[in-house]
């Protein structure tokens, strides 16, 4: 039994949807939990420990500790990688997933990931999938690693950035456990032409709607 609504923001990487869970559960007065967060964790123990993170990690998503989550290095690319490889086996998704349950069980909360509304909760009260292209993505995750698009090698970088983001994209939605995918009640947004600001107001619209709706 749940204590609160839950929220949950799908979609992949750089479409903007940590920016807006985080302002979403700032708005609403819940908590706030970065799922990806939990993988790139469990894939930086992996590597720490010189293991393939390909290869089984389900005693790293056991071991996991809230200082794992805190760590300064987690936003790199090789931990990009290796946390889509360990998201990939189902033994580490199964461990991770009471962790996830549990969190949003007291007060409710907003997630965001890439499976919150087809596998983590699919039952959620409000669900939202966060998109833009590869390029629009790639552009933003350029800037906000501080590069400048001026730059005379910014169009290698861009193009470099661009064909990571698809290839996780094509990992994240073809494994086998939990695939990133569109629930089918989903409320999709598109922000490639739309600032922070705006895609916080469409999804506190909808939002609100639904949780409206689920009272009455």
């Amino acid at each position: 039994m749940r204590g609160g609504p839950v929220i949950a923001v799908d979609g992949p990487a750089a479409a903007g949807k940590g920016t807006l869970a985080r302002r979403l559960a700032e708005a609403l007065g819940l908590p706030y939990l970065d799922t990806g967060l939990l993988y790139r964790a469990v894939g930086r123990l992996a590597l720490d420990a010189g293991q393939d993170p390909a290869q089984p990690a389900e005693k790293f998503a056991q071991a996991l500790t809230p200082a794992d989550m805190q760590r300064k290095d987690l936003r790199t690319p090789d931990v990009a990688l290796a946390a889509s490889k360990v998201a990939a086996q189902p033994a580490v998704r199964a461990a991770l997933v009471d962790t996830q349950r549990r969190f949003a069980a007291e007060q409710g909360a907003v997630l965001d990931g890439r499976d919150i509304g087809t596998a983590i909760f699919p039952d959620a009260d409000v669900k939202l999938f966060i998109t833009a292209s590869p390029a629009t993505r790639a552009l933003r995750r350029f800037l906000q690693n501080g590069g400048d698009a001026t730059a005379a090698d910014a169009q290698t970088l861009l193009r470099d950035m661009e064909e990571a983001l698809s290839a996780r994209d094509r990992a994240d939605a073809s494994r086998d456990s939990a695939p990133m995918c569109v629930a089918d009640d989903a409320h999709v947004i598109e922000t490639d032409a739309l600032d922070a600001q705006a895609v916080l107001a469409e999804a506190l619209r909808f939002a609100r709607e639904r949780l409206v709706a689920s009272r009455a």
